[in-house]
């Protein structure tokens, strides 16, 4: 047996064959029309934030949304990637203004998570 004597699509369509030994088909695609992968991605959070009943709490789209994203570490990475977007002719939004120092929260290394060692009766 071939295969494509088992997978055979007739003029793009299913076989009712085909289509009625399987329950439940979806078909969907990005209302957007910008990328099909990224809404199957948030499709896949939505559903898992819901039980059928309730409308989930998800976003279509999280702050970098369908943006790629490059994150430079040094001056000269940045300036080799702002002539690679300019050969490209690429739409590009410097999110930190040029600023590439990596600033942590003030508590950062300063408060302990854990909470302080205490004594037993023992004083141990």
């Amino acid at each position: 047996m071939k295969i494509k004597e088992i997978v055979l699509e007739q003029h793009g369509q299913l076989k009712d064959r085909q289509r009625l030994a399987q329950r439940g088909m979806n078909k969907f695609s990005d209302g957007k029309k910008w990328n099909g992968d990224y809404t199957l991605y948030r499709l896949g959070l939505a559903v898992a934030s819901t039980d059928g009943k309730t409308m989930p709490d998800v976003d279509d789209e999280s702050w970098v949304g369908k943006w790629k994203l490059a994150a430079p570490y040094t001056q000269l990475e940045q300036d080799m990637l702002n002539l690679a977007y300019k050969a490209v002719d690429a739409n590009v939004e410097d999110i930190n203004h040029g600023d590439l120092r990596s600033q942590e929260c003030d508590t950062i290394n300063r408060i302990s998570p854990v909470s302080v060692k205490k004594k037993n009766k023992y004083g141990v």
